[in-house]
């Protein structure tokens, strides 16, 4: 069965869709939404004809299902699935109306209810068993450290909720410091593409005398090698997909606050911590007993039961 995803080009929505598609042993292929003129000005859920305020969507033949990421993307599958009729299935709340959905995959956080939509405590992604024993196996013996223990850290940056800057980074280098000094751990840290550059070059600059490594961009993206290997992983909170990953992983995972503040990501990082799956990130090394936590498989089996894929 082949699947559109019809998305805005994002990167963690491309990830979530995928990742449910691939779950459920499906194939797919992508299709951008770029609203266009007048229309970027306004939710796209009010956009009287959807169609016309994008570039054009074709899908192959052989589609036989829709899958869409976000409000915009959602509006304009809706109507994608009116002109075909093929059945479409929502991530997260489309801020819209459920009965154009055939089925919708929401966060408890999104705090939505309803006869066709699943709740999930983790954001969907493409992490899987088997990538993660496949990136253990290429990158155990280049990060390792001998004798000490790997403590990955995972460091987004900037979206408009929270921030990540030169101040935050010095305190993340002592915290991370305070650790290497008085445990055998050794660190591998790795950016995203919204960390500031200067933060990043403290992070380089603070840590440079201590068993650290961080990813300096070049050469293959060391990202599933370092949730593979770590004995416990630190990720900044401003990443619902980037915390999701990481506690779907054996390791425990601790969430580094940052300044600034969002509803929704309050209560998603609530939800973890209430099964005990993250802790707050404090400078110290005490990791604890974990179980993987990821609803992914769970959205894909509800995907295929309800529409009998």
């Amino acid at each position: 069965m082949s699947v559109a995803i019809i998305a805005e080009d994002f990167a963690g929505m491309r990830a979530q869709a995928s990742g449910l598609v691939e779950r459920a042993g499906l194939e797919w292929h992508f299709h951008p939404v770029r609203i266009e003129g007048f229309w970027k000005r306004i939710p796209t859920r009010f956009c009287p004809a959807p169609l016309r305020a994008t570039a054009p969507i074709e899908l192959p033949e052989e589609t036989r299902l829709l899958v869409s990421v976000g409000g915009t993307g959602g509006a304009v599958a809706a109507a994608v699935k009116k002109r075909t009729g093929l059945p479409l299935v929502q991530i997260q709340n489309p801020r819209m109306a459920a009965r154009h959905f055939d089925l919708i995959i929401a966060n408890v956080h999104d705090e939505i209810a309803g006869p066709n939509i699943v709740s999930v405590r983790t954001a969907l992604h493409g992490v899987t068993r088997a990538k993660l024993d496949l990136a253990r196996a290429k990158w155990q013996q280049r990060l390792a450290v001998p004798d000490r223990a790997l403590l990955s850290v995972l460091i987004g940056g900037a979206n408009g909720r929270f921030g990540f800057g030169v101040t935050e980074a010095r305190g993340l280098a002592d915290h991370l410091i305070t650790i290497m000094n008085s445990a055998p751990v050794a660190v591998a840290l790795t950016p995203s593409r919204r960390t500031d550059a200067e933060a990043l070059n403290v992070l380089k600059e603070r840590l440079a005398a201590h068993p650290a490594w961080i990813w300096d961009g070049e050469g293959e993206n060391p990202y599933h090698g370092l949730l593979a290997c770590a004995d416990a992983i630190a990720v900044t909170t401003d990443s619902v997909s980037m915390m999701s990953e990481a506690a779907a992983t054996d390791a425990p995972v601790m969430i580094i606050d940052l300044p600034g503040r969002s509803r929704r990501i309050s209560a998603f990082v609530r939800t973890l911590a209430e099964a005990d799956r993250v802790r707050p990130f404090t400078g110290k090394w005490a990791p604890w007993s974990v179980t993987a936590l990821d609803d992914t498989g769970r959205g894909a089996d509800e995907m295929i039961r309800r529409l009998a894929l």
